[in-house]
């Protein structure tokens, strides 16, 4: 182990590797993406991911609320769980977790200082690939008994894609990465459902016809038992809506009904994701898991997912969210209405080039009384002045701020009290929101947040 070695340097060289998925647009196709790489590594740290049992999940939108959910559920049911996604709010750590705490600074600086020698073996490793089995190896050594993973970028051919897993699950699927994965919902659900293994049951978000079929077609062919979620597992909002807190749900499977479950979360879109959690854990209980129905419910109401209708203050109203596709805006749009009361609504936004189509700044900007652009740290983070190119094109007028903290400051200077301040766009625009929240109140992430 190398004992100069300290955290920044262990991320500098995680992030040194060649990465497509940052570099973005190459199609998506086995010259670029592959499973050798990963595997091969895998194999030189002694295939680690063979010592848990993995729960897979690829999808557009979703899928690391479900996945954070399906591994809150274990956990309370007492198993030792390991949670893979990306990407991160605040800090790489929280990609890589296990029994519900963040991997730690040292443990990041050791496995890269004892595996360094490895990965030199590998050419043309990606990010992502090292990630990955750097990730595999710390579950294994952990003891990690249910690893919950999120697929990175499409499905068939990322990185996660080595395991054989418990159960597969497919959330919504909609229009994204389409240089890489296509641009039709039928070529990016193959991509989604390249994550079917044979024998292996999936469980399914409600999906777009185009999307189901596929899915169903790539089941049939591997003999992969399906769960349909809106078909075989539905849901009822609870009366609770309007409040800001979370909302309680009731779920329907055949004449079993589970009334007056909670989570501490906004959207009936979180509602279907956690339909979809309960179906994947009913599965993994039919294969002998022991999840009792109190663990169940205690998984779902002690679930902590930042950034996601996240309400940061309340007069005005600060919501920071993460959706970053038409889609995902439009089902943001509608939980505003249907959780929060407010007068005026003021948004601030960012996005890169490739994710501000005029979809997403459509269901973004349409019911705006204002909006404010403005670019993150993230490389790829579109110009603001383009964004507002882009927007005025479209109809809509738009400010530009150099920042997401300069843009929530502005946007805080004229909301009265009964406004809705709502920062969206990205993942990082959720991010930054939530650093400058903190920073303009005098206090530091809140503890039970990743700092």
């Amino acid at each position: 182990m190398d004992d100069t070695l300290a955290y920044g340097d262990a991320l500098a060289y995680i992030y040194s590797f060649t990465d497509y998925e940052k570099r973005g647009f190459a199609a998506y196709r086995p010259e670029f993406y592959n499973l050798d790489r990963v595997r091969h590594l895998l194999a030189l740290l002694g295939n680690p991911q063979q010592g848990f049992r993995p729960v897979h999940i690829a999808g557009t939108k979703g899928k690391g609320s479900t996945a954070a959910m399906v591994e809150s559920i274990l956990r309370a049911a007492g198993y030792r769980t390991g949670l893979y996604t990306s990407p991160h709010l605040h800090t790489f750590r929280e990609r890589i977790q296990a029994g519900g705490e963040l991997i730690s600074e040292a443990d990041v600086v050791r496995m890269v200082a004892d595996t360094q020698y490895l990965v030199a073996q590998v050419p043309e490793i990606t990010t992502f690939e090292v990630m990955t089995a750097l990730a595999f190896a710390w579950f294994a050594e952990q003891g990690v008994e249910y690893a919950v993973l999120e697929v990175g970028l499409g499905g068939r051919l990322d990185a996660t894609n080595v395991v054989d897993p418990e159960v597969a699950i497919i959330t919504s699927i909609s229009y994204d990465h389409t240089a890489i994965l296509g641009d039709t919902l039928p070529l990016i659900a193959t991509e989604k459902a390249g994550i079917v293994k044979p024998g292996v049951p999936v469980v399914s978000a409600p999906q777009v016809a185009e999307a189901l079929a596929v899915i169903e077609a790539v089941c049939l062919q591997s003999r992969a038992p399906l769960t349909l979620v809106g078909r075989d597992w539905t849901w009822e909002l609870g009366e609770a809506m309007g409040g800001l807190e979370g909302q309680s749900f009731a779920v329907r499977r055949g004449s079993e009904v589970w009334r007056e479950l909670w989570i501490p979360l906004l959207g009936e879109h979180q509602v279907v994701n956690a339909t979809t959690a309960l179906a994947a854990v009913w599965l993994l209980r039919e294969a002998g898991a022991r999840v009792p129905e109190a663990a169940t419910r205690h998984g779902l109401r002690s679930l902590r997912w930042p950034g996601r209708i996240e309400v940061l203050g309340r007069a005005p109203l600060v919501v920071a969210d993460s959706a970053h596709n038409g889609d995902s805006a439009r089902k943001l749009m509608a939980a505003l209405q249907a959780h929060c009361l407010f007068r005026r609504l003021i948004v601030v936004w960012g996005a890169s080039a490739d994710h501000a189509t005029p979809e997403l700044i459509d269901a973004l900007l349409a019911e705006a009384d204002r909006s404010i652009a403005a670019r993150t740290q993230h490389p790829r983070a579109a110009d603001p002045a383009w964004l507002q190119a882009q927007a005025e094109g479209l109809g809509f007028q738009v400010e530009v701020a150099p920042s997401v903290a300069q843009a929530l400051a502005q946007a805080l200077a004229d909301a009265g009290p009964d406004d809705l301040i709502c920062c969206t766009g990205s993942v990082f625009v959720a991010a930054e929101a939530r650093t400058a929240w903190f920073a303009l109140q005098g206090l530091p992430v809140p503890s039970g947040d990743p700092a």
